[in-house]
């Protein structure tokens, strides 16, 4: 996986310090056994990502999304950070609340680096007029997977990436 897999058409920002990533992935992976997780657990995953993210849109505040994170995207991203980082979708009045309901569709297999604890993401949550691209990394941490970067952008159904779109992720 390279280093900028987030960036994306849209306003695309990386969130980390460089060489943070690599760090604090190699920290999360140490002293424990990182397995893929089964379908079930990746659409939970996805799910509660967005949701909380969906949260932070509709109320402005940006602390739960951050606390939920790993250590790393903690350290990197205060709640004015993200909400700065996110603010293009606030302004568009982005609503996430159907991925509650919507099943994702995953547009890779999803990837795993056992060597650094990583679990990347990446698909669709379909929608008429809108769907809701997503790219989420996932770090090990405790045996929990913690979310590491997320990448939003609603797009056209008809499969467009253009549009608004906002990304939080470290940089490797």
């Amino acid at each position: 996986m390279s280093s900028n897999w987030f960036i994306a058409a849209g306003l695309a920002l990386l969130l980390l310090a460089p060489g943070q990533a690599s760090a604090q992935g190699a920290q999360g992976a140490q002293a424990q056994q990182v397995a893929l997780p089964d379908a079930e657990n990746i659409v939970l995953l996805v799910r509660n990502s967005l949701i909380t993210l969906n949260d932070a849109l509709q109320t402005g505040n940006f602390t739960v999304l951050r606390d939920r994170g790993a250590p790393g995207f903690r350290e990197a991203n205060s709640a004015a950070r993200l909400s700065q980082i996110f603010s293009d979708l606030v302004a568009k009045k982005v609503d996430l609340s159907a991925v509650a309901v919507v099943a994702p569709q995953l547009s890779q297999g999803p990837e795993l680096d056992k060597e650094k604890g990583m679990l990347h993401l990446k698909g669709f949550f379909p929608g008429k007029p809108v769907r809701i691209d997503f790219e989420l990394l996932y770090q090990a941490v405790k045996g929990q997977w913690r979310l590491f970067g997320i990448s939003v952008q609603p797009g056209s159904s008809a499969a467009s990436a253009q549009g608004a779109g906002s990304t939080a992720v470290p940089k490797n």
